[in-house]
């Protein structure tokens, strides 16, 4: 009877580590002591992004895939097997032109960004506008493409994993409680050309943080003395996506090259 009561003790005891272990948020505890680089803080750097003021005159904007990739060539760490998965994003250009796009958007935007992404597709759907109209006698003529007064280069130019890394844990009694984080480290760089004199205007590094944090507790006790052993373990694991983090570079990077232009006089801000 008490051999049945103590099991039924310490699986209820297992059952609300376990729960504590998944109510409590492992990047919400000030552990490590290192600035935290995302989540609520995503939510007002997008704010500032599109409360930027409207220019006087728009600059327009060209990003080429190929002129904003990830230059790391880094793979996903995996302590267990090999991955063949890069650890960041192949298309770090998609989030570049949303950012540009989002740039005082709450103002009328301050960035005009053209299409050079997939430039070949709009040349073939405007070659087929043209060869319509001629077959059709249409004497209407298509607007030329806009070019741009500046192109933006860079991409991704660092990616360092477990930059630092810790724990703690402590036990009593059979019961035990552990946590453990590292960080890694996401470098972007953002160049500003001018197309008319091939010049590089600005040019801007942003680094950021990604942590990853792991809760764990475990149990064991001894039923009958030298004879059967009871252990129970649980926990909870968070890690901070890359995608958010290189989401978040690029956009300081965009603020901060709005900045720059405003200091150096590149554009200047409406009343």
């Amino acid at each position: 009877m008490k051999k049945e009561q103590l099991q039924k003790s310490l699986c209820l005891l297992a059952v609300l580590l376990s729960s504590c272990a998944l109510m409590i948020d492992p990047l919400e505890n000030n552990f490590p002591p290192t600035e935290r680089t995302v989540s609520p803080v995503v939510d007002t750097l997008y704010t500032d992004l599109r409360y930027v003021k409207e220019p006087i005159r728009k600059p327009v904007i060209a990003v080429y895939a190929d002129a904003f990739k990830d230059e790391t060539g880094q793979r996903r760490s995996n302590s267990t097997y090999a991955t063949f998965s890069s650890a960041v994003t192949q298309a770090p250009h998609a989030y570049l032109i949303r950012a540009l796009k989002q740039a005082g958007s709450e103002h009328n935007g301050f960035f005009e960004v053209v299409e050079r992404v997939s430039l070949d597709a709009v040349t073939k759907e405007r070659q087929l506008i043209r060869s319509t109209r001629e077959t059709f006698d249409e004497d209407k003529k298509l607007i030329p493409l806009k070019f741009a007064d500046m192109i933006m280069t860079g991409g991704v130019l660092s990616y360092q994993a477990n930059t630092s890394s810790g724990g703690a844990g402590a036990r009593y009694l059979g019961i035990g409680l552990s946590k453990q984080y590292r960080s890694d480290t996401l470098t972007v760089g953002l160049r500003t050309v001018s197309v008319s004199t091939g010049k590089v205007l600005m040019e801007v590094l942003v680094t950021k943080t990604i942590l990853s944090a792991s809760l764990d507790n475990d149990v064991f006790r001894f039923i009958t003395e030298g004879t059967e052993l009871v252990e129970l373990e649980g926990g909870s694991v968070k890690n901070e996506p890359i995608s958010i983090a290189l989401q978040m570079a690029i956009e300081t990077a965009v603020l901060e090259t709005i900045r720059e232009g405003v200091e150096n006089g590149y554009w200047r801000m409406k009343e």
